[in-house]
């Protein structure tokens, strides 16, 4: 079995995958082609996906069962002890609005019931 998810991908490259696979909604194909086909369907992806972002999820023969691969995507894959996961950036918070201190202008009364008393 093959998944590719594309997103923001040209229309062009979707009816060339239509070819091959099965478009269960947008952007969301599905089917069974060989090894070879899967990828050069895949080769394909990474050639005219342009600014869009490419997902490739197929079985192997491994602990999970399954392999999958990125194209320009935010969300890495990586080996851990044999077990393919996936690495997320770290998301930086901004810091929230008037939690670093005081603002000038603000009675005694209303910083002690906001910062307490130190």
């Amino acid at each position: 079995m093959t998944v590719i998810v594309l997103t923001n991908c040209p229309v062009g490259l979707r009816g060339f995958l239509t070819r091959w696979l099965l478009e269960i909604s947008a952007g969301v194909f599905i089917g069974n082609p060989s090894a070879r086909i899967r990828d050069v369907l895949w080769d394909e992806v990474q050639q005219y996906a342009g600014q869009g972002r490419a997902l490739l999820a197929h079985t192997t023969n491994n602990e999970q069962g399954f392999t999958f691969r990125t194209h320009d995507h935010s969300w890495h894959p990586i080996d851990h002890e044999g077990l393919t996961l996936i690495r997320r950036p770290n998301a930086v918070a901004a810091p929230r609005k008037g939690d670093d201190g005081p603002k000038p202008g603000w009675s005694k009364a209303s910083k002690r019931r906001r910062f307490g008393k130190a």
